[in-house]
């Protein structure tokens, strides 16, 4: 091998693990976001109260404030949606009981009727029961369940994870 063949094997070989160092980066960023981990992991329940502030068969809307990532965007703590809490008579499984505050209907916020007995959705009348189940055949399913997980502690805490679902259908379809 002369010397201009090993300058032309060196520049050449100098010139690969420059690209190299500057794609591995690259490609990492461009797929972060598909290989970032998504909702529904076990840090995504936000405590709101514990059980002994909510009284029996009386529901009470809390607010779910989040940190949300849009791709490569991180955005401050803001509300993002509210989840209504009902406390079941004791003895009940499950002790507490959360729905979204969205109606199934079209999404608008579902707030406690005039006489306080229901959930009332004021855009199209929508009406349901505290268990979430509809009263009228205005919106196409009940109320949206969510999860709840209680601590174990003396006063047990009421941790709720928050999602959003599918508008205008008959079933409780989540949106990713």
């Amino acid at each position: 091998m002369n010397r201009r063949d090993l300058y032309r094997f060196g520049t050449l070989a100098l010139g690969g693990l420059v690209t190299l160092a500057l794609a591995v980066p690259g490609v990492a960023y461009l797929f972060d976001p598909i290989l970032r981990k998504k909702k529904g992991q076990e840090q995504d329940y936000e405590e709101l109260t514990t059980v002994s502030r909510l009284k029996v068969g009386v529901p009470e809307v809390f607010p779910i404030i989040e940190e949300r990532l849009d791709a490569w965007v991180k955005y401050p703590r803001e509300p993002v949606g509210s989840v209504w809490l009902v406390r079941q008579p004791p003895g009940t499984k499950p002790e507490v009981l959360a729905f979204s505050a969205e109606c199934p209907h079209l999404g608008c916020a579902v707030n406690l009727s005039a006489d306080r007995q229901s959930f009332f959705c004021p855009c199209h009348t929508s009406n349901f029961h505290f268990d979430g189940t509809r009263i009228n055949t205005i919106p196409p399913r009940g109320m949206d369940k969510l999860d709840v997980r209680l601590s174990n502690d003396t006063d047990p805490k009421v941790a709720v994870r928050f999602q959003r679902f599918r508008v205008q259908s008959t079933e409780s379809i989540p949106l990713v």
